[in-house]
């Protein structure tokens, strides 16, 4: 399994300008600017692959690839809404296998890929990762996301916002912070 690729980016944050503003007891624009990066930089340390959450909060577009066929194919992230299988055939041709083919399954440990009895696994030649998932994952929209991770991420906000001139070695995440994320992160998955 490959590292996965994101497509499709959040079309918004999960907290807004004016929210965090309302939080920061900012009521003047000079700072929309800092305040919106800081949103953006406090979305990234948690949301995605490479998030402390290990899944994402608003809805993205990813794509997974695969090496070979399996029974099943594990995706990287839960709260998955769409699912798009395909491969590139020995003759470089880009097929979709039916869903029909195949359902979308859901554990403790997340979504997968169960592939039905009747699915052949067509050859997609030994030197490419041909076979591809392109899914949709997160809570939803930006109102969808829990309102814990929306605090999680408004006290992040704040943080950067008071201490401005801290480096980044110097953050250490407060227990509120740690106890706001931690029933959404996926750890050890």
């Amino acid at each position: 399994m490959h590292r996965p690729v994101l497509i499709t980016s959040p079309t918004e944050t999960p907290v807004t300008l004016a929210e965090a503003k309302g939080h920061l007891r900012v009521d003047f624009d000079d700072d929309d600017s800092l305040i919106s990066g800081y949103i953006s930089a406090a979305t990234v340390h948690l949301d995605g692959y490479a998030g402390l959450l290990g899944r994402c909060m608003v809805s993205q577009t990813w794509e997974q690839k695969y090496d070979r066929w399996r029974r099943v194919l594990r995706l990287p992230f839960p709260d998955v809404s769409s699912v798009e299988v395909g491969y590139t055939d020995e003759d470089d041709e880009e097929i979709t296998v039916s869903t029909d083919l195949y359902t979308v399954l859901q554990d403790q440990r997340g979504h997968y890929i169960r592939f039905s009895d009747r699915f052949s696994s067509p050859n997609v030649g030994p030197d490419r990762a041909g076979i591809r998932i392109s899914f949709n994952a997160g809570f939803g929209a930006a109102a969808d996301v829990p309102w814990s991770l929306k605090a999680a991420i408004l006290l992040f906000v704040g943080s950067l916002y008071v201490n401005r001139e801290t480096s980044a070695s110097d953050f250490k995440p407060t227990m509120a912070f740690e106890a706001l994320i931690a029933p959404h992160r996926r750890v050890g998955v």
